[in-house]
């Protein structure tokens, strides 16, 4: 049964589970939301909590996709399980799942790897936010480089831009030094107009 990319929401029917002959179910890209029945699985929804038990025991299913979900605690063991295709790839996407087929263990489970805090999370935030940071100012810092190389160069290399630039640097340097003597000398004048006339 195939209800895929159909805009469905709310949680997913206990009942859907009760068929003993629903071989494949696709719920993918939809909005459900909610824990997952005893007797379902899915996939890039909203789902959240643990996956139930049960699903570990169920004999019939040969295809099972979780991947994408807030799905949380330890991944179920069953014959069934285990011998589904990708293992690891219909857990993706859920970040705090844990056991067996995962690297991230359990506690218990021999050389455990404790799931990681809200530390780790900002640690590997702030991490990230540096490596931005340094990719930021290297392409700042190479993008002046390449502009003010680009400029002195020209200038270096190229006799006749170089003349044509500090001509149009002393010319604007004139005009600007003409243009204050103007407006100080009228500045000037009205000032003594206006100390005459008190």
């Amino acid at each position: 049964m195939d209800l895929s990319r159909n805009k469905l929401v709310g949680c997913i029917p206990e009942e859907l589970g009760d068929s003993p002959e629903l071989r494949n179910l696709s719920l993918s890209h939809n909005h459900l939301s909610g824990n997952i029945p005893n007797s379902i699985g899915n996939s890039n929804n909203q789902l959240f909590g643990a996956i139930p038990q049960s699903l570990g025991t169920l004999t019939y299913i040969n295809h099972l996709n979780l991947s994408y979900n807030d799905l949380s605690g330890r991944i179920p063991k069953g014959n069934q399980l285990q011998t589904l295709e990708k293992p690891t790839s219909i857990y993706a996407g859920n970040l705090q799942l844990r056991g067996e087929p995962l690297q991230k263990k359990c506690p218990g489970d021999g050389d455990a790897v404790q799931p990681p805090t809200s530390n780790d999370h900002e640690d590997e935030d702030h991490e990230e936010d540096k490596k931005e940071k340094i990719l930021f100012y290297f392409v700042v810092l190479a993008g002046y480089a390449t502009g003010l190389w680009g400029v002195i160069g020209t200038l270096v290399f190229k006799r006749n831009w170089r003349v044509a630039y500090f001509r149009f640097v002393e010319s604007t340097k004139d005009q600007i030094i003409v243009v204050v003597a103007v407006k100080v000398a009228r500045l000037k004048k009205r000032m003594q107009r206006t100390t005459n006339e008190e």
